[in-house]
């Protein structure tokens, strides 16, 4: 058995124009001096995930021109306004002949939650058939981590802002949930009022 980090690719989403931040997509939303969707990648990988998926959408350009995402595989959502769904799918298709046996998924605008949940998802990981979430005081959040097995029926399901909600639903019985209250916050970066959790 290779190590889950051999047979686990990272997805980023990170296509949103930020909507209710005035229209500033959030990939590009400084944070530590650098865009936010920077920032995340360097989280995936300090826990340990070396390939990682970055879907863009809203100003894709100005991303790609501002963020240093050398080694990530850019994938470029057309679709992005329809929601969270199309970048799940989208990510979803580009993992396709890649080998990788589960997917770690996460979102750009949760900068409170660092390597360490996202390492204790990762550590989670059995097989193509793992659902595995991260949960705060019980209730199920972000990084989840899909096995193979899920991905058509997550795509499937994967429509407007849900993205693989409905599926994590109804196979709710399958999914491990891993506390990270303790390690992480998990609030989003949705608002302007949430611009106070940036550094």
């Amino acid at each position: 058995m290779t190590r889950n980090e051999d047979q686990v690719a990272a997805l980023l989403l990170a296509a949103g124009g930020g909507r209710r931040l005035g229209g500033r997509p959030k990939a590009l939303l400084e944070h530590r001096g650098r865009p936010l969707v920077e920032h995340a990648v360097g989280v995936l990988r300090a826990a340990g995930l070396s390939r990682v998926h970055v879907v863009l959408g809203a100003r894709a350009d100005a991303v790609r021109e501002r963020a240093e995402l050398t080694g990530c595989v850019v994938v470029e959502n057309p679709e992005w306004e329809r929601g969270m769904g199309s970048s799940l799918r989208a990510g979803l298709d580009s993992l396709a002949g890649t080998g990788a046996r589960a997917v770690l998924v996460s979102l750009v605008d949760q900068p409170g939650i660092g390597a360490e949940a996202v390492a204790r998802v990762l550590a989670g990981f059995t097989g193509e058939d793992s659902l595995v979430s991260a949960a705060y005081d019980g209730v199920r959040g972000h990084p989840v981590l899909f096995g193979a097995a899920h991905w058509a029926g997550i795509a499937e399901s994967a429509t407007g802002d849900r993205g693989a909600r409905a599926y994590l639903k109804a196979h709710a019985d399958s999914v491990v949930l891993v506390e990270c209250r303790d390690a992480a916050e998990p609030y989003d970066i949705d608002t302007e009022a949430d611009l106070v959790h940036l550094e």
